[in-house]
């Protein structure tokens, strides 16, 4: 078979070069169950024709949900496509008022759900959506249809013939943002969008056919999702599992030792504190190893040679420390791609100076969503670039608004895997699109610049989101995302947000990580009462005001955090009490949510000055 045009090509690719027995896997009852290549496509044929019975035409939208990755999403996934319709992936975890808008928006006719409380989301929902017609589950559940039921052998012969009708240029896929703000906009992205971007990524891939991934990101996001496409392509076992089955001794990670998968920082960060938190627990000589040991990573640099003392050092501490970290992941980790936020130096820094290679890839739902990605080749990455374009995407740096610094500019793109508008609003589509020299560029957004890397390459810096740069009172333009990320490199801040709009200075609400103040508090002999009663003793305040004291030089005078406070709380994507969440499905900081719910605490920090 030919290279793939169409989304459903990468698995009938997969047969004719990487038939696998254990294509895709997911936990049953505790144990693996794996569905073959072979499986695969005759389950999505048998399900196509199910659809097919029911009415669906070419089209038509199906909309799919659920908490955790699973064969059954591939399968419909691959059902739905091959008969012309189109998949409108959704958030497991937004509200079913959320449900009702994308639904009649993009005039879903049927949902497929997993377990947990989707079904019962998506009904309440349904009661105000006229085109669903039926809701399908993939569990039995008692008074739901289940999915399998919709399978049939009758009709399968039509499938070949219909999927030949399928264009490349057609319309494969519907994906909401989340968005910080406003009503979420519905992504179109055609079959040819995504499939070049798959093409331009699976080639920088440190994987191969034999090889195992673990797959935990959400799959209605368009970074998971290209990369499940690619994987497929490759021929590699794809494993599907949820975060919280990852670490510990019986954890996803050791259980299937993957070779690559992708993630966010945020996660990344979370393993970082444990295993320093590990290494407070340490005590003598093991923990001054330990702590030996971290501080070799300060002055990481991809490509960077050590020999002599400094090499005999890194040897030393690789064997002692770094392998055991290594060994947690399942010992045969050969690359990670983080992607949906900006990615911490420290943390690209320690496990990459660990054998463990962090690579960051920027994109956008609307791009399909890769833009630049970090290579695991020499000279393919550079330590706070997101890495080079990709083969078919060209960028430019846009500074014509003048009110960032030199070589910045917003980042404009360029290329085949450029979204096809927003679905229904082609005011806002116009919105994002500047005409260069009559040609067609996607403003993403976002403050950049162009570096020259080590091979003369350029590689993409992100500096900001331009809707997010705050301007004082005094006019000065303050990029929050850099300084965020910076004060989060600290192992006692969970999670920061820099105020400052139309203010004389620069502020920021801190969460403090609760497990690391706490080990801290015991080793400095401050009572521990509670995170809420924590914060308020002047120790603790003090120890916050010394890490912002500690990196505020890496900024200018005016982008300074002058003031902060403490608070505690938590951030999350969800809330279960149905208030507004303060982080996004792909854990973005909701500036505007933040601002509101705290507005008597910023106000504190302002009136005192």
């Amino acid at each position: 078979m030919e290279r793939p045009t169409r989304l459903f090509d990468f698995v009938r690719y997969q047969l004719a070069h990487h038939p696998l027995e254990r294509a895709y896997g997911g936990r049953k009852d505790g144990n693996w169950a794996y569905l073959s290549t072979a499986e695969v496509i005759r389950q999505a044929e048998e399900l196509s024709a199910g659809l097919l019975k029911l009415g669906v035409k070419p089209g038509d939208k199906i909309a799919l949900a659920v908490y955790q990755n699973r064969p059954e999403w591939v399968v419909t996934d691959l059902a739905i496509q091959q008969i012309g319709a189109i998949n409108v992936p959704v958030y497991p975890t937004i509200s079913p008022s959320d449900y009702e808008y994308i639904f009649n928006d993009a005039a879903v006719k049927f949902c497929f759900v997993g377990s947990g409380d989707l079904y019962d989301k998506v009904n309440k929902a349904k009661a105000n959506v006229a085109s669903l017609e039926q809701i399908f589950t993939f569990e039995e559940q008692p008074g739901t249809t289940h999915w399998e039921t919709l399978f049939t052998k009758d009709g399968v012969a039509e499938i070949a013939g219909m999927s030949e009708q399928v264009s490349p240029k057609d319309l494969a896929t519907i994906i909401y943002t989340s968005g910080t703000t406003g009503e979420p906009k519905g992504v179109m992205l055609s079959h040819h969008n995504i499939v070049s971007n798959v093409m331009d990524v699976m080639e920088l891939m440190p994987v191969h056919a034999g090889h195992k991934v673990l797959s935990f990101l959400p799959l209605c996001h368009i970074f998971e999702r290209a990369a499940l496409y690619a994987y497929t392509y490759l021929g590699v076992e794809i494993h599907f599992t949820g975060t919280d089955n990852l670490g510990g001794e019986d954890g996803d990670l050791r259980a299937v030792a993957p070779h690559f998968f992708t993630t966010v920082p945020r996660l990344l960060e979370k393993v970082y504190e444990k295993i320093y938190n590990k290494g407070l627990e340490l005590t003598g000589v093991k923990k001054s190893l330990f702590f030996w040991a971290l501080s070799l990573t300060n002055d990481f640099e991809y490509d960077k040679p050590y020999s002599g003392l400094a090499g005999l050092k890194r040897s030393i501490a690789d064997k002692l420390i770094f392998s055991k970290w290594r060994e947690a992941l399942g010992g045969n980790v050969r690359g990670i791609l983080t992607g949906a936020a900006p990615c911490p130096l420290k943390m690209a820094k320690v496990f990459s100076a660990a054998g463990i290679p962090i690579r960051e890839g920027y994109g956008l739902t609307e791009t399909s969503p890769g833009l630049a990605v970090g290579r695991y080749t020499p000279g393919g990455a550079m330590l706070g670039a997101v890495g080079p374009a990709l083969r078919s995407v060209r960028l430019k740096i846009d500074s014509s608004d003048g009110v960032y610094g030199e070589g910045e500019g917003e980042v404009l793109a360029h290329g085949p895997n450029v979204m096809m508008g927003y679905y229904n609003k082609p005011e806002a589509t116009a919105e994002v699109f500047k005409d260069i020299d009559g040609e067609r560029w996607f403003r993403t957004g976002d403050v950049g610049r162009l570096l020259k890397g080590p091979g003369g390459e350029f590689f993409l810096q992100i500096t900001d989101r331009k809707k997010e740069l705050l301007k004082t009172s005094g006019g000065k333009y303050v990029a929050p995302a850099p300084i965020e990320n910076k004060l989060k490199e600290d192992f006692l801040i969970e999670q920061v947000m820099v105020v400052g709009e139309q203010r004389k200075f620069v502020s920021a609400i801190i969460l403090p990580a609760e497990e690391a103040l706490h080990d801290w508090c015991n080793r400095h002999e401050v009572p521990w009462n509670g995170l809420a009663d924590a914060i308020n003793h002047p120790k603790v305040i003090a120890k916050y005001q010394s890490i912002i004291d500690k990196y505020n030089p890496n900024f200018s005078k005016i982008e300074q955090v002058k003031k902060f406070c403490l608070l505690p709380v938590t951030w999350e994507p969800v809330r279960a009490d149905g208030t507004d969440a303060e982080l996004t499905p792909t854990m973005k900081l909701k500036r505007r949510v933040i601002r509101d719910k705290y507005q008597e605490q910023i106000a504190s920090i302002y009136s005192a000055s």
